[in-house]
């Protein structure tokens, strides 16, 4: 065993690390690291753009590592129609042609993390997304986390950022699966034995045991994918012979894996192990993800409309909840196209392949319309949306309050369970389809060969150099002194979402006052006409900003008035845009404060101190990492890059 055994992602973090003064990392260590890929959408853009015109629109690091699909907002009936949609859409195509980059997607042609998964990220490599669902490419062993849009733009342009290295997890899967029982199933079991926003709390997640070696790609991706709603910074498989054959099919894209281990008696904070022998389909109902029964527990429940697609379906559920549908249609006539069925895949040559297959045919029997590659209803803000009260069965990730449109009840569940449940409208096992499924024909269909030569995977370690010591100094970090903030009390519970901050429906726009006055639109409309007459120190529970890695809800914080928020914890993302944006937060543990902290109570802040005082008692804030306070120093993110240009994570961190 190593001296300083390390996790997977402690050494693709220390292979990227720049000026490590030891051969290895361990957490709590604020490294500054080289970055291989920053990848964005749209939505995402359009914020970026902001930051990015600050920054004088300087020289992208590199045109062949930055990857833009136009995929959140459209389809063909918003594009037509949504003057939003064709701005976000012609704000991409404008930059794609201005910074010549390679990797430029436009509308229906991908979902970003399906195209680049499949295309292009490859093991090892360090990925930075503008977007919470990049943790999808972990399942390729890529350390890919995302971030909001300022810390991606500065990436792009500087091809580096800064991270705190995370505590990290295992989760152990024992046994063997069902047929047919997939990456959907599985996370959904994690979710529900472990919590949302518990044990993964802004730690890695590595996916690790026996039964991984049998899982595909495409099971990975569904996993790691949804590590965004397990809390998690990133989840990650190690890259293995499934993966080397996955990579050997692309004709591109595939010479520069590195096969990391985690060493034995590597540091994680607890282990978890969850069996999947007995494991059979799951939901989850509203209004979280790990609230997760049995579809047995569920079967009758009645529906309203059926989703299968949004970027963590994969190729393989889309054919398994064909085949499902051809089961259960034989003996069944056909069905006219409905308004409340909805199938779509996550990139052209997926669409290709099931046509290559003749796989839609089934989909159209049974009544499901095909869209064309999108988010589509997953996010709710294009032209497919769910009623108010309307329940509706889908294999996207997120079923929070109005996700799917203002006042939508989405379940969760995989493609198969889905398309089952379509037959009847009602909440339907799978399983007795799925046993009559001809497995060959399957895999087939699929494109993969048994007989394939198993390429060989060599482990890879850290190449790790320790600089001289120099003489060298940064430049210091200045900005506003600390000071007193006052104001009164709104007080929120736990697990407070992006989506509940600034619904998707107003993530295009930019100035922060317009932000504001849209800011818990749909859960608390008077949030804003509260902070106007005084209501401006935030007071939550855990996990305050989970969900999408959206900026816009910190601006709409911002744009409302908010001086501060006080939090027991927070989501990673979230709590890094706070940083960036300069908006003061803290993190207050003691259950008395929050006894104490009611709906208008006065609030003083000491932010030098680090200290909040409510009903004459103080309380003292955990101390934020000196990178963080050099940030809010800066006044944020752009002002530090302004000021000290590429030198500015040493300057940071100096």
């Amino acid at each position: 065993m190593p001296a300083h055994p390390m996790t997977l992602t402690q050494k693709i973090l220390a292979h990227h690390a720049q000026g490590l003064k030891r051969p290895y990392v361990q957490a709590g260590d604020i490294l500054q690291i080289k970055v291989d890929w920053t990848i964005a959408s749209e939505l995402a853009w359009n914020g970026m753009n902001s930051t990015y015109q600050k920054l004088g629109r300087p020289k992208i690091h590199d045109a062949e590592r930055f990857f833009l699909a136009v995929d959140h907002t459209v389809d063909p009936v918003t594009l037509a129609n949504d003057v939003r949609a064709q701005k976000l859409a012609q704000l991409s195509r404008d930059f794609a042609k201005e910074s010549g980059m390679r990797h430029f997607y436009d509308s229906n042609v991908t979902i970003l993390h399906t195209k680049f998964y499949r295309d292009l990220v490859q093991p090892g490599q360090v990925v930075l997304g503008a977007d919470s669902h990049s943790s999808s490419h972990g399942g390729l062993g890529a350390f890919s986390i995302g971030l909001g849009g300022a810390d991606i733009t500065a990436a792009m342009v500087l091809g580096q950022s800064w991270l705190e290295v995370p505590e990290a997890i295992a989760v152990d899967y024992d046994g063997e699966l069902q047929f047919g029982i997939g990456g959907k199933d599985i996370i959904l079991e994690t979710l529900g034995k472990l919590g949302r926003n518990t044990v993964a709390m802004e730690r890695t997640v590595e996916y690790r045991g026996a039964a991984t070696k049998k899982f595909t790609t495409d099971m990975r991706f569904t996993i790691a994918n949804m590590t965004a709603e397990f809390g998690g910074l990133n989840g990650i498989f190690e890259a293995d012979e499934e993966v080397a054959q996955w990579l050997a099919q692309r004709k591109g894209e595939n010479t520069g894996a590195l096969y990391f281990r985690a060493d034995d008696g590597a540091p994680y904070v607890a282990r978890h192990r969850i069996e999947l022998g007995k494991l059979g389909p799951l939901v989850a109902k509203p209004f979280s993800p790990d609230n997760v029964m049995e579809i047995e527990k569920a079967a009758g429940t009645k529906i309203d409309g059926c989703f299968i697609g949004a970027c963590t379906t994969t190729e393989e559920e889309l054919v398994l909840g064909a085949l499902v549908l051809e089961q259960a249609y034989k003996d069944r006539p056909a069905r006219p196209a409905s308004a409340k069925q909805l199938v779509v895949p996550g990139d052209l040559s997926i669409q290709a392949r099931m046509r290559q297959g003749d796989l839609w045919r089934h989909y159209e029997r049974a009544g499901f319309r095909i869209g064309p590659p999108g988010c589509s209803m997953c996010l709710g803000v294009a032209s497919e949306k769910a009623a108010p009260g309307e329940v509706w069965f889908s294999s996207q990730n997120r079923n929070y309050e109005n996700r799917m449109g203002q006042g939508s009840l989405a379940w969760l569940a995989s493609a198969a369970t889905v398309a089952a449940s379509s037959v009847e409208m009602k909440a339907a096992d799978p399983r007795p389809y799925l046993q009559k499924i001809d497995r060959d024909r399957f895999e087939k269909l699929l494109f993969r060969d048994s007989k394939a030569r198993v390429p060989e995977v060599k482990t890879t370690e850290p190449s790790i150099t320790i600089p001289a010591a120099s003489a060298a100094k940064a430049g210091e970090t200045g900005g506003a002194k600390a000071k007193t903030l006052t104001g009164k009390v709104q007080r929120f519970a736990d697990h407070v979402d992006t989506d509940a901050i600034i619904p998707g429906q107003f993530c295009h726009l930019v100035k922060f006052e317009e932000l504001g006055e849209k800011a818990f639109h749909f859960v608390r409309p008077e949030f804003s006409a509260r902070a106007k007459a005084g209501q401006t120190i935030i007071v939550a529970g855990e996990a305050w900003g989970s969900g999408s890695s959206r900026e816009q809800a910190v601006w709409a914080l911002m744009g409302a008035g908010i001086q501060a928020v006080i939090a027991k914890s927070y989501a990673f993302i979230h709590k890094r845009n706070l940083v960036n944006e300069a908006l003061p937060y803290l993190v207050v543990k003691d259950p008395a404060f929050y006894e104490l902290a009611a709906e208008g109570q006065d609030v003083k802040i000491d932010l030098g101190a680090g200290t909040v005082v409510v009903q004459g008692r103080t309380f003292s804030a955990e101390q934020p990492s000196a990178i963080v306070q050099a940030l809010q120093r800066e006044g944020g993110l752009v002002p530090a890059i302004q000021r000290h240009g590429k030198t500015v994570f040493e300057a940071l961190s100096s």
